[in-house]
């Protein structure tokens, strides 16, 4: 068993406790270390999660004391049965069918996911800079807390490579390996208006661009509206979604209504539905939250039934896009899906990585040999050929090899 995080705090009079709320952290404390400009991170998202049923058993914050102060907050979802099928690419899903079908406990997996289970990973740490003791003590609390929940595998999920540099040593000397995850979508806007960043494109997403827009435009049976209010529409809403659910490669969270009635009701949560109505029918919608200089269009709904001839998807991001712009927001993040039309507006993709391990050697060892080649492989199907792949790792970032795997 390698250092505790009582072994890890001690020498600097720090100590880590456990925290089953973001309620008793209170929200002048998450404020105050939250990235200012990614609104994934804002309270009340973390409240919608806590109050809904999106796919983990559990929420639990590793807190940083230096005296009475806190210093750093490490969130965690807790899975008691993870089902590997849908957190793999379609080839992995359908070579792993036989199994779900004759042994689908096999398939089920204790995980303890370390960040954010749908935003980038990140430890809140006061000035936004973690230092290496508090990186220490926090990977150690996690392990400890791994074992007393029989949680085997530990992932560090989606973190960016500056994310992860002060948790790196203590990472390392803990087992822990780096396999590449699906990267971020973010688009500067740095025009002043929609007609100027539409004339930056270039030429080809552009000419789609205006072909979407007049595509849209052409049917006069639908509109776009952006709502503050939308809990009456929650049941159409949710209908859309999933149909969008029932396409997607991985299935790691599901939102319910309870989610999206917690972040329509969240107090101080800067968010807008933008929503597509045919006569008074919601046919697509796409929930946008807003930080700062930051905003992410954060979860779509889809009526394939005319998606793709009314250009559907295109427009609701036209529309949260606009709505970035006028709240002078430097950017906008969209999700880790559908990175080729994301390409064409002109995102740039941001590279991200897991840092995996398992609390036992032998399950540690499996999981170092299977999983980089599998979701390598899934990050290759979901990017696809038209997509730039994200930038190559330094060698040091590619694999974290310890001198303790065998603990």
């Amino acid at each position: 068993m390698g250092p505790t995080a009582s072994d890890a705090g001690r020498a600097h009079g720090r100590r880590v406790e456990v925290l089953r709320s973001i309620e008793e952290l209170g929200r002048e404390v998450w404020e105050r270390l939250a990235p200012a400009d990614d609104p994934m991170w804002s309270w009340g998202v973390f409240r919608a999660l806590e109050r809904s049923r999106v796919g983990p058993d559990g929420y639990a914050y590793l807190v940083v004391r230096q005296g009475d102060e806190v210093t750093a907050v490490l969130p965690l979802c807790l899975f008691g049965e993870l089902r590997l099928d849908q957190v793999v690419g379609p080839r992995e899903r359908r070579l792993l069918a036989p199994v779900r079908r004759l042994l689908p406990r096999l398939l089920r997996v204790p995980m303890l996911f370390c960040g954010h289970l749908l935003g980038q990973g990140h430890v809140l740490a006061a000035g936004g800079a973690l230092d290496e003791g508090s990186g220490r003590l926090l990977v150690a609390a996690a392990l400890d807390f791994a074992r007393r929940e029989r949680l085997g595998t530990v992932v560090f999920k989606d973190f960016a490579p500056a994310g992860l540099d002060p948790l790196r040593g203590a990472l390392r000397e803990a087992g822990f390996f780096l396999v590449p995850s699906l990267p971020d979508t973010e688009l500067p806007l740095g025009e002043a208006s929609f007609e100027e960043y539409l004339a930056a494109l270039p030429a080809k997403p552009r000419r789609n661009a205006r072909r979407n827009l007049r595509t849209f435009q052409a049917r006069p049976e639908l509109r776009i509206e952006v709502l503050d209010e939308f809990g009456h529409l929650l049941p159409q809403l949710l209908a859309l979604y999933r149909q969008v659910m029932d396409r997607a490669d991985q299935r790691l969270d599901v939102l319910d209504a309870s989610f999206l009635a917690a972040v329509e009701s969240g107090a101080g949560l800067d968010r807008r539905l933008v929503v597509c109505f045919e006569g008074t029918r919601p046919v697509a919608f796409l929930l946008c939250l807003f930080a700062g200089s930051g905003a992410v269009g954060a979860r779509i709904g889809l009526d394939y039934r005319l998606a793709h001839a009314a250009r559907l998807y295109h427009n609701v991001h036209y529309a949260a896009i606009r709505l970035a712009m006028a709240a002078g927001c430097g950017r906008i993040r969209f999700a880790q899906t559908a990175y080729r039309p994301k390409v064409e507006l002109g995102c740039r993709l941001v590279e991200q990585w897991h840092a995996m391990t398992h609390v036992r050697p032998l399950p540690r060892a499996v999981l170092r040999h299977l999983l980089p080649r599998a979701l390598g492989a899934a990050l290759a199907d979901a990017l696809g050929p038209h997509a730039p792949a994200p930038p190559a790792p330094a060698p040091e970032r590619h694999e974290m090899r310890s001198r303790h795997a065998t603990r």
